[in-house]
């Protein structure tokens, strides 16, 4: 048995592990149909988001939200809707397509631990037992597995560059082409991990690193630096290529995701807010998953960062340790800019769960081990080696049967009981019962927090059931052309309708959505108004408490879709609303033009597309708010106008780049909605032109001030209040018509 050991270890394993995994899979899964009654379903509406782009990309249009929408940059994971796009192609469509997501997560999860236990082999073979159920052990990480969001897959993919990393650590002193090709599979690995979730750039800079740190110790610096470059530039390529590809087809360099969540991008928010902001949600992710996740009670959700700060202290396993603590740093910094990091269970944070559960049962293995404290540096090194750990094992267990039955022991077998004597045996008899005692306190603390993760995992799936695809069902019965969504997701994969979402992770063609709802609800009416008429939503399915006056102003209410014990829904009713988008009028001009005059440029305050082609500038931070206003028309046509405006207060200037009168002298015309008076200092490129005097009003107003001749063909205006703040929301130049234009006479 001892000689067939290490032929029979490896099919063992990943039988022990797959069960392991089968076994927390079947609790959550199980959990989700009995609330559901045996559908298929999901706890957080943005698996479906996933199953969005994955149904476009089965019928032809990757990297669309939308089918007809154009590229979008909003799903974060470049790679996991082809994964599951791939399951509907096979047959899995519909709610079936769950059904392949938690086969992907389980897959993707036994990878996972196959590779983790080459990590802890170096303490010995039996030490990676520990990690299936280890890993497996905190009920909010499996909920992330599990829920079908690309989490696992994730890990899965994690786990591939890892060993490919190793693999590069390992032939070091290998032909220098064996090691090039390991170096090149280790780039592509990287980037594709990358393509899998964009923090993971601190996974290939850590893994590359590591790798190359191997090499130098082998074969010299420039070795090295030529493993760097090959495990990091591959990756390093998937980022600028996404990057070009998101200016080249939204105008953005960043993605919508990164646009929409991360407060470095809010045009309002001071440098220190910013910095208090991400202060206070590194501190949040680090308390939320060690005092909550972790435990029920304090302290003892801090055995799993204690444990795991033991493998550092081993030389064994010192240098898989180091790495990855670094990434679960690394990680935890990097998610900690995204302001949506504290909502949807922390699944942002699992990864770095994922890996500190690495690190504990490695810790764990420490403790329990007798040996494990004793390696010189050369066999730890050879030990990190899949063949010296392989080989270092075959030898202790060849020496088993005498260590068990009582045998004379060979002098060169090292005399292990000299080694330890009783002093030895007793310490660490006393490392088994911490081992034991902090084991056993971690999963009594945890245990309750595990049930209530499985409970809400099967709630939180039915209420996304009771309302999200409920309220899809009605859309698809109501035939809508076009719907108009504030969480893009199972509302547009059950009603299989094309869509609009205003928080902009769906995206629509090049029209800056994601951007425009950092600005603010107006901005993102503008960019409403630029759609053409005919492809505009006729339906709204919202929640009304997010959005203030819209569903009032732009909506006739048609149904309302309630929840019942709701724990992940936005609200308690989602609204289905019949669009009236008659408000919106893009391109009309001032109502207070004159005979003869016709407009020379528009700028549209608060529409982004139309700012960026100004150059207008607001005075920021903590100004340039955008409000918005819908009020009779000034020309009387009994109907309302829409128009959306920045708040500049008094004593700071906004600018744009406007074109001139191209001959002779033209107007400046600006349209605010005014509940007090103000007066507003015009300059063009510098030279001051005088004031506009802004008159109180229960609607619409213009006010005008002429422009002189002799300006550049463009000019920079500006436009300073200085008594009292105002509503900036359109700024026209006028200049005379041609056909009105005075002509010589010709001749005596």
């Amino acid at each position: 048995m001892v000689a067939a050991w290490p032929r029979l270890d490896p099919v063992l394993f990943a039988v022990y592990a797959g069960a392991c995994v089968l076994y927390a899979a079947a609790a959550f899964y199980r959990a989700m149909h009995e609330q559901t009654g045996g559908m298929w379903s999901a706890p957080l509406d943005d698996v479906f988001i996933h199953f969005d782009y994955a149904r476009a990309t089965a019928r032809g249009y990757p990297f669309e939200w939308s089918e007809g929408n154009g590229f979008s940059s909003g799903n974060t994971s470049l790679i996991y809707p082809f994964v599951l796009a791939l399951g509907y192609l096979v047959g899995f469509r519909g709610l079936l397509l769950m059904q392949w997501a938690a086969i992907v997560a389980c897959a993707s999860t036994l990878g996972f631990l196959l590779v983790g236990a080459r990590l802890l082999e170096p303490i010995g073979r039996w030490a990676k037992y520990l990690l299936p159920p280890v890993a497996l052990s905190i009920g909010a990480l499996d909920w992330a597995l599990f829920s079908g969001m690309e989490n696992a897959f994730h890990l899965g993919v994690w786990a591939l560059a890892t060993l490919a990393a190793l693999s590069v650590a390992g032939a070091a002193a290998a032909p220098s082409a064996r090691l090039a090709r390991l170096g090149w599979l280790a780039g592509l690995a990287g980037a594709l991990l990358y393509a899998t979730r964009p923090e993971s750039v601190v996974c290939v800079a850590a893994l590359s690193v590591y790798a190359a740190a191997a090499v130098g110790r082998a074969r010299g610096a420039r070795a090295a630096i030529a493993t760097l470059l090959r495990t990091s530039v591959p990756g390093a390529i998937a980022c600028v290529a996404q990057a070009v590809a998101n200016r080249v087809l939204t105008g953005e360099w960043a993605a919508s995701g990164a646009i929409a969540k991360l407060a470095l991008n809010n045009p309002y928010m001071t440098s220190q807010e910013k910095w208090d902001t991400y202060e206070f949600l590194v501190s949040y992710v680090i308390a939320r998953n060690t005092n909550h996740h972790f435990s029920d009670a304090l302290p003892w959700g801090w055995i799993v960062p204690a444990l795991a700060l033991v493998p550092l202290a081993s030389r064994r396993t010192r240098g898989i340790a180091a790495l990855l603590w670094v990434q679960v740093a690394g990680w935890l910094a990097l998610v900690s800019l995204n302001g949506q990091v504290r909502w949807q269970n922390e699944r942002y944070t699992m990864p770095a769960v994922a890996w500190l559960l690495v690190l504990a049962a490695m810790g764990l293995a420490l403790l329990v081990a007798r040996a494990a404290w004793a390696a010189p540096d050369g066999e730890a090194s050879r030990a990190a080696r899949p063949d010296g750990a392989r080989a270092g094992l075959a030898a202790r267990l060849a020496a088993l049967p005498a260590r068990v039955f009582g045998a004379r022991r060979d002098p060169a077998a090292g005399g292990l009981a000299a080694r330890f004597g009783l002093a030895g045996r007793g310490l660490w008899a006393a490392r088994v019962a911490l081992a034991l005692a902090l084991a056993a306190l971690f999963w009594v603390h945890q245990l309750p927090r595990m049930r209530d993760q499985i409970w809400f995992f099967g709630r939180a799936s039915r209420n996304i059931r009771d309302q999200h695809l409920v309220a899809g069902k009605v859309l698809a019965q109501l035939d809508v052309r076009r719907v108009l969504v504030g969480d893009a997701g199972a509302l547009l994969y059950a009603s299989d309708r094309p869509g609009l979402d205003l928080i902009g992770l769906g995206g629509y063609h090049d029209l800056p959505f994601a951007r425009a709802g950092v600005h603010g609800l107006g901005a993102s009416l503008e960019l409403v108004e630029r759609i053409p008429a005919d492809d505009r939503p006729d339906a709204l399915a919202i929640y009304p408490t997010w959005w203030g006056e819209l569903p009032a102003i732009f909506g006739k209410r048609i149904v309302g879709i309630p929840v019942v014990g709701n724990v992940i829904c936005g609200g308690a009713e989602k609204v289905i609303y019949q669009a009236d988008w008659s408000p919106l009028a893009h391109g009309e001009p001032p109502a207070s033009m004159r005979a003869g005059e016709q407009v020379l440029d528009e700028l549209d305050v608060a529409d982004l597309v139309s700012e960026r082609a100004h150059g207008y500038a607001f005075p920021r931070p903590q100004a340039g708010f955008v409000s918005f206003s819908v009020l009779p028309d000034p020309r009387g046509s009994g109907r309302d106008r829409f128009d959306a405006g920045r708040v500049i207060p008094g004593g700071k200037s906004e600018t744009a780049r406007l074109r001139a009168p191209r001959s002779g002298p033209g107007r400046l015309v600006v349209r605010t909605a005014a509940s007090r008076p103000a007066k507003i200092h015009v300059t063009a490129d510098g030279r001051e032109l005088g004031h506009l005097a802004i008159r109180e009003s229960n609607g619409w107003t213009e006010a005008s001030i002429d422009l002189p001749a002799g300006l550049p063909e463009t000019f920079t205006l500006a436009l300073t209040p200085v008594e009292g703040e105002w509503v900036d929301h359109h700024v026209w130049v006028l200049e005379r018509a041609a056909r009105f234009e005075a002509r010589p006479l010709a001749g005596p």
